[in-house]
C-alpha cells in the first residue's frame, strides 16, 4: 500500500470521505467495547502507533529487545518478540525460524526480528503470546497490535515518526490515522518520536494528555557507513522510501538513481532484472533496506548491498525506568549495576 498525498493535508477529498471515517472509528469502538481482553501468564509489552503505514515500530521492538537483552543475567533470551507476520500466509502460532522461513510465509519484520530474538507469528494475538510463555519466554514484545483489543498490555509505547506526525489528523480512508488521536493517547503509557519533531507531535500530546511521557529516539546507520562516495541506485518499498534515500545521502554515498515501491512490495524476477539494468546504465551498486532485501531471493541477494540501521534512544535512562517495572513483574534477574 502506498499512501495517498492527501493523507498529509487537509482538502476536499479528506472532507468528503469523513463520513466513512465516521464508520471506521465507530466500528473500531465497538470491537473495543465488546472485546474482553485476556491476561497472559506473563506481562506484555506493545509498541504500535496511530498511523497506518511505518514509523518505526519494528526497530523499536529491535532495540527493546537488545537493551532487555543486555540488562538480563544469563544467555537464554527472555524476551520474545510477537508480530501479526504482515504479508506472509502462515498464520500461526509459528515460531520463525530465519533458515527455513521465507518472508512469504511469515512475513519481512518476522524475519528482522527473528535475528535479535526468539520471534512468534500469530495473527491470534493471545495463541500467540501463549505459545511464546510456553516456550520460556517471561516477556513478550508485541510488534504493532496496539488497536487490538484480544490481548491484554501491560506497557503501550506508541511511536511516532516525527517528519510526518498524525498527517491531516484525520482517520481512514480520509487520513492516515487508525482511530482518533485523543482516544489512542488515552490507552498509551508513552510516546516514542522518531527523528525531528518536524510537525510539533510533542506539542499535540502536550495539549492532550499533559502527563504522557514522551522519549526521542533517532534511526540511523548501524556503524561508520561503507559507501562514503560510492554511487548506488537506492530502491526501497517500506512506509517512506523517501526517508531511506535521505539517510544514504546523509551517510555520503552519491544515489544516482532510485526507485520507490509500496509498502512490502514482493519483488519479481522482472523487478529486479530492471533495477540491475537501471544500476549498470548508471555505473552503480543496488542498495537497498534490510527490511526489502528479505524479500528478495537469493539470487537477487547476491547482487544487492543493504545499510542497516538502529534505533538509538537520546534518554536511555527514562526508557530504562519504563521497562524496569515490567521486568520485575516477570521476576527477571538483572545484571548488576556498574556506577
Amino acid at each position: 500500500m502506498r499512501a495517498p498525498g492527501f493523507w498529509n493535508r487537509n482538502g476536499l477529498v479528506p472532507t468528503l470521505l469523513t463520513p466513512a471515517s465516521w464508520a471506521w472509528s465507530t466500528a473500531a469502538r465497538l470491537r473495543t467495547a465488546t472485546t474482553t481482553p485476556e491476561r497472559v501468564s506473563v506481562p506484555v509489552i506493545c509498541v504500535g502507533n496511530l498511523t497506518a503505514g511505518g514509523a518505526g515500530k519494528t526497530p523499536t521492538v529491535m532495540a527493546l529487545l537488545a537493551m532487555i537483552a543486555a540488562r538480563v543475567q544469563g544467555s537464554r533470551p527472555i524476551a520474545h518478540a510477537l508480530t501479526r507476520g504482515y504479508g506472509g500466509t502462515l498464520s500461526g502460532p509459528v515460531r520463525v525460524d530465519t533458515v527455513r522461513h521465507s518472508a512469504a510465509e511469515v512475513g519481512d519484520e518476522a524475519l528482522l526480528l527473528a535475528r535479535a530474538a526468539p520471534t512468534w507469528v500469530a495473527h491470534d494475538r493471545v495463541a500467540g503470546a501463549l505459545a511464546a510463555a510456553a516456550t520460556g519466554a517471561r516477556v513478550v514484545i508485541m510488534d504493532d497490535g496496539f488497536q487490538n483489543p484480544t490481548l491484554t498490555k501491560d506497557l503501550s509505547l506508541v511511536v511516532v515518526d516525527g517528519e510526518t506526525g498524525f498527517g491531516n489528523r484525520h482517520v481512514m480512508p480520509a487520513g492516515p490515522l487508525r482511530e482518533p488521536i485523543k482516544a489512542g493517547l488515552k490507552r498509551a503509557d508513552a510516546i516514542v518520536i522518531i527523528g525531528s519533531d518536524a510537525t510539533g507531535v510533542a506539542a499535540d500530546i502536550h495539549a492532550t494528555k499533559p502527563s504522557l511521557p514522551i522519549l526521542t529516539a533517532q534511526l540511523a546507520p548501524s556503524s561508520a557507513s561503507p559507501l562514503q562516495g560510492q554511487r548506488v541506485f537506492a530502491f526501497a518499498g517500506i512506509g517512506r522510501p523517501a526517508k531511506f534515500f535521505a539517510t544514504l545521502t546523509a551517510s555520503g554515498a552519491a544515489v544516482v538513481g532510485q526507485k520507490a515501491f509500496p509498502d512490502h512490495h514482493p519483488f519479481t524476477v522482472d523487478d529486479i532484472a530492471a533495477l540491475e539494468i537501471a544500476a549498470q546504465a548508471l555505473n552503480a551498486r543496488l542498495i537497498t533496506t534490510e527490511k526489502d532485501y528479505v524479500r528478495l531471493d537469493a539470487i537477487a541477494q547476491r547482487n544487492v548491498t543493504t545499510l542497516p540501521v538502529t534505533l538509538t534512544f537520546d534518554d536511555a535512562d527514562a526508557l530504562t525506568a519504563l521497562i524496569a517495572p515490567i521486568l520485575a513483574q516477570a521476576s527477571v534477574p538483572l545484571r548488576a549495576s556498574h556506577g
